[in-house]
């Protein structure tokens, strides 16, 4: 029956074949070819993010940092002439100790100084790779179609100036969310802020990163409000924890007290807070007393400072203000029942 219905459609072979090299052989190719080059594409784009992606673990989790000799570890075989290794020895026998390349400690420090670093660098990768692989969906499918369709016949040049006034008369009604959209790839591929950040967005919005998309930026607040921004309307943003913070505790004592006592008293503090095996490591510089910062009838104002790792700040300061008042009540510049007040904080 489709050999008869075959034959009412075309008188020979060759006339059905002279029909099929045309225009239907040309769609077919054109489909397969796109089709392919689709998959490569997203193939390529998926396989880069997921390196960039799963960089710094899968160095974490190969062993890399681990003492020589450690579980693990990795080791490095030395070829040697002949006759230098005792007898019995061979070379695979004194592995030599693999010497780090600078981009390795650098990540392995910025990890270490940063918990949510990767989680940070997993999110932004993998989300400007879903960004690249929509973008790549759109523009092939779209060329593909023109082609079929010139292929067909259709007048393509007419199709897209009718594509291009809808274009216009959409991107007119929907240009904010364009803009929140284009906000944050810039948000992400800048790195700006992640996920786990302390920022200030501006129109009182402090808090935590909880999620960054790329649309909309979450962030919680101190007393648990839980604020929706939009990317386009970020126009600025202060980041408290992004590669180093900075812990400022400040002091107030008798504006007849001594200085330079006080200044002693500060220091001993200072290196109190220094030795401490819970904080050693957040400190990236030893504390210091910056001196007098303000002066009023009634007080002054002495502020102890040191560079800490991201995030760590606000620890560092409550342990500097506590050991400041230990140290000032032990030296007797204010009473065992005057407490050390600290402007700004609630």
């Amino acid at each position: 029956m489709t050999s008869s219905f075959a034959m009412q459609l075309f008188e020979s072979a060759e006339e059905f074949w002279e029909w099929f090299g045309d225009k239907p052989l040309r769609i077919i190719l054109i489909l397969v070819i796109g089709l392919i080059a689709l998959g490569l594409v997203n193939r390529t784009i998926s396989h880069l993010t997921e390196r960039i992606a799963e960089g710094v673990t899968r160095a974490r989790s190969t062993g890399q940092g681990r003492a020589p000799g450690a579980p693990g570890s990795p080791q490095v075989v030395v070829d040697a002439p002949a006759g230098t290794l005792p007898v019995g020895t061979t070379t695979a026998a004194r592995p030599k100790r693999r010497r780090r390349t600078s981009q390795e400690l650098m990540a392995d420090a910025f990890s270490f100084a940063n918990p949510v670093a990767i989680q940070r660098r997993a999110q932004r990768a993998r989300t400007v790779g879903s960004v690249l692989r929509s973008t790549a969906d759109i523009t092939i499918l779209s060329l593909m179609a023109l082609m079929i369709l010139a292929t067909l016949g259709v007048n393509v040049a007419a199709l897209l100036g009718v594509a291009g006034i809808l274009g216009v008369a959409v991107g007119f009604g929907a240009q904010s969310l364009v803009k929140d959209f284009i906000s944050g790839i810039f948000l992400l591929v800048e790195d700006q802020f992640g996920v786990g950040d302390n920022v200030d967005l501006g129109n009182g919005v402090n808090g935590t990163v909880q999620e960054l998309g790329l649309r909309l930026t979450q962030v919680r607040a101190f007393d648990g409000t839980l604020w929706y921004v939009r990317n386009g309307e970020i126009l600025r943003v202060g980041n408290r924890t992004q590669e180093w913070s900075r812990a400022l505790a400040s002091v107030q004592v008798p504006v007849g007290a001594d200085v330079d006592t006080v200044r002693t008293a500060l220091g001993r503090a200072a290196d109190k807070v220094q030795h401490d095996p819970n904080l050693a490591d957040h400190l990236l510089e030893a504390p210091s007393v910056r001196g007098v910062d303000a002066v009023d009838a009634a007080s002054l104002t002495f502020t102890l400072h040191v560079q800490t790792r991201p995030a760590k700040q606000w620890e560092v300061e409550r342990a500097l203000r506590l050991a400041a008042h230990h140290e000032l009540r032990g030296a007797g510049i204010i009473a065992s029942s005057a407490p050390v007040e600290v402007p700004g904080v609630q």
